[in-house]
């Protein structure tokens, strides 16, 4: 077994254009105060770091990483979910998503795709560079749009799906590979990668890719009513990042799953601040412990209702509560003694 690592936030939801949310000293400064011990850096986000640069300059990642440990911090993991997003879209979210794209890219798919798996492949040199282990993101969709199939699908329609997003993502994978650091995949409503049969789909068309990994959300598994307890159980071996994330699904006469297309606010399942969901977050942390997670316990916080203030001061003491110190002998060791072949012949009366 092995002691999850943390608390630690993914800085996303927080970072802004004032002080001291525009910043990375602000923000570690923030975070250390708050209790943090990790942070997860958007990469998004340049007043954070400059990806080009880490991909290129071992100075830049040394100095970048000094800079946070000295608020006595550590780097969780980059994150490229808005990235690896544009890697894979479906041509009716074109115009949407555009606007995560530099604008040079922008109303050419094609040219969007290939800039994304640059930008996703330098956040693996960046990574290595940091002497990360791990990276955080989106696969993308390409079949979205026909997840409740009406029309029906044709015949070969997701299979063709399946291994075109493979396509796209060996090139990274492979990348990856050779920078020794796995590609978690948050696996989400809206991407391809949604679920454990969806994954299970992917790992084929990659052949088993060695570094296909989970990034484990259990509040979107809340919202598909998935149960999330014994998905670890499948899937633990491939579960390599983990965001602590609390969700509720309180279905009403009039919406379930698919919420009416209302507000976060108004909605069947909805994201809470940590601790005010349906999330069972001791059986999560008992199992991912069980099964020697290697992973940080990293806060996103999503909530309709609480304040990301609150959310972020609750959020470390939350985490801390429920990491477990894993055990290092059993209870009963004083039981139990040398092994003598003769004693345990008479036990068993043979």
């Amino acid at each position: 077994m092995k002691t999850i690592k943390g608390p630690a936030v993914f800085l996303a939801q927080f970072a802004g254009n004032e002080a001291p949310f525009n910043s990375l000293d602000g923000m570690c400064e923030w975070a250390a105060n708050l209790g943090y011990k990790g942070i997860q850096i958007p990469t998004w986000e340049s007043n954070l770091i400059d990806v080009e640069k880490a991909a290129e300059s071992q100075t830049y990642c040394d100095e970048l990483k000094g800079k946070v440990n000295a608020y006595g911090l550590e780097i969780t993991e980059l994150s490229t979910h808005l990235q690896g997003q544009l890697v894979a879209v479906h041509p009716a979210y074109d115009v949407m998503f555009d606007g995560f794209a530099p604008e040079a890219v922008r109303n050419n798919p094609k040219a969007r795709t290939a800039w994304a798996i640059d930008f996703v492949k330098k956040s693996g040199t960046a990574s290595r560079r940091l002497g990360l282990n791990a990276h955080a993101t989106f696969s993308g969709a390409l079949l979205w749009p026909t997840v409740y199939p009406w029309p029906q699908r044709p015949n070969g329609l997701v299979d063709m799906g399946f291994d075109e997003l493979a396509n796209r993502w060996l090139p990274i994978l492979n990348h990856f590979d050779e920078q020794g650091v796995d590609v978690c995949y948050e696996l989400h409503p809206g991407e391809d990668l949604h679920d454990g049969i969806t994954f299970e789909r992917f790992l084929e068309a990659t052949g088993n890719h060695n570094r296909a990994s989970i990034l484990y959300d259990p509040s979107h598994f809340v919202l598909q009513q998935l149960d999330y307890l014994t998905f670890i159980d499948y899937y633990h071996e491939r579960i390599k990042a983990f965001h602590v994330k609390d969700a509720e699904f309180n279905p009403t006469g009039k919406q379930g799953v698919y919420g009416g297309y209302a507000d976060w606010k108004d909605r069947a399942g909805r994201f809470r601040s940590l601790g005010d969901g349906q999330v069972d977050f001791n059986g999560i942390f008992s199992k991912l412990t069980k099964y020697g997670c290697d992973v940080w316990a990293v806060m996103e916080w999503e909530c309709c209702i609480k304040s990301s203030e609150q959310g972020a001061r609750e959020g470390a003491p939350f985490i801390q509560k429920h990491i477990i110190e894993a055990v290092q002998r059993s209870f009963d060791d004083f039981a139990g003694g040398e092994t003598d072949k003769e004693q345990l012949k008479k036990i068993l009366g043979l």
